[in-house]
């Protein structure tokens, strides 16, 4: 694309960010973390979103509109706005979506948008991550970069910038959040957790919450889902006690298999030693297509899956087998009791 094709904020953004040093906009108008950092409390709550410089980044002012239309009540304005946002995450473009968090948080945490709250929230969860599209290793599935890791976006803007200042965000918000892993709906519980895993602070309190949690959920993906929001967060904080529980419960013979398996693969992501033969054992017995396509909703699992096969399936393959090829089709097409690892 040509620059004369480029708007006013595309062309601050190469100025500043391309032709210049990005360290000199710390902390500037440019700094989106500056930005979201000042959105002032009662505008967030109020819903003013009239008070964010969206004009100073790439599609900020198409994120005002698309969050003005969530608010709208239009159920296909709403699911079409909520896409476009997913849309810029996946294009790895989330500068112009991360002042939009502390308002998707409020449109998923309150009662009023039915069954667009769930979508709301895993948008918070998205932006607040980068890329990791088809991730699927134990280095990467659950790794949270930070600040201090520089990826840069399309337009030239520090990617690390907007993912800090969407976890930020989240950690900023996490007394609104926590309420909702109660909430009567199972997906919203999920993209809840799935939020609040990115959280940059308050590991502590989140833990203790979705610890808690974990025992009186009802719903087998969510459990899955609270599990690997634990490994996240402690990986994140270099937890270690939460390392050994996750043996304790891919170990434990009591505990359901969605439990098990979503601890196995946190385990995993948060040790970097050999396999143990016992959790190659379970994952065998426990790791079946059925329980891959349960797992395939949660967010984790949809960011792995490509190509035809579940994030389930991708995940146990490159962990497992890190140096056998990828086949390019489900292993085994069986039902009930058939293993979902590939027998490379």
């Amino acid at each position: 694309m040509e620059a004369w094709e480029y708007g006013p904020a595309e062309l601050a953004v190469i100025r500043a960010f391309v032709d210049g040093d990005p360290l000199d906009q710390a902390g500037g108008p440019l700094d989106v973390r500056t930005v979201v950092a000042d959105i002032r409390p009662e505008a967030k709550d109020g819903f003013l979103v009239e008070e964010v410089p969206w004009e100073r980044f790439p599609d900020g002012t198409d994120v005002r509109e698309d969050l003005e239309q969530v608010r709208s009540g239009d159920d296909t304005a709403t699911r079409r706005a909520l896409s476009t946002i997913l849309g810029l995450c996946a294009n790895d473009m989330r500068v112009a979506a991360a002042p939009a968090v502390p308002f998707l948080v409020r449109i998923g945490a309150g009662p009023a948008v039915g069954s667009h709250r769930a979508g709301a929230l895993t948008a918070v969860g998205e932006v607040a991550r980068m890329r990791h599209q088809g991730v699927c290793t134990r280095e990467n599935l659950l790794r949270l970069r930070g600040a201090d890791d520089w990826l840069f976006e399309p337009t030239g803007y520090p990617q690390n910038w907007s993912v800090q200042a969407a976890r930020e965000a989240i950690t900023a918000d996490t007394g609104l959040l926590l309420p909702v892993l109660a909430d009567p709906d199972p997906a919203v519980r999920l993209a809840a957790a799935y939020a609040l895993a990115a959280a940059a602070g308050r590991a502590r309190d989140i833990l203790t919450v979705v610890h808690a949690r974990l025992p009186v959920e009802p719903d087998p993906a969510v459990r899955a889902g609270l599990v690997l929001a634990i490994a996240q967060l402690a990986l994140a904080q270099q937890d270690m006690p939460t390392t050994a529980w996750m043996r304790a419960c891919w170990s434990a013979p009591t505990r359901p298999p969605e439990v098990r398996v979503s601890a196995a693969l946190g385990g995993l992501c948060l040790t970097d030693g050999p396999v143990p033969d016992d959790l190659r054992t379970m994952l065998n017995d426990l790791a079946t297509p059925d329980l891959a396509q349960l797992l395939e909703p949660l967010p984790w699992m949809q960011a792995a899956s490509t190509g035809g096969r579940t994030g389930l399936q991708r995940c146990l393959h490159t962990m497992l087998h890190p140096d056998t090829p990828e086949p390019c089709t489900p292993a085994y097409a069986g039902g009930t009791g058939t293993p979902a690892i590939p027998t490379c």
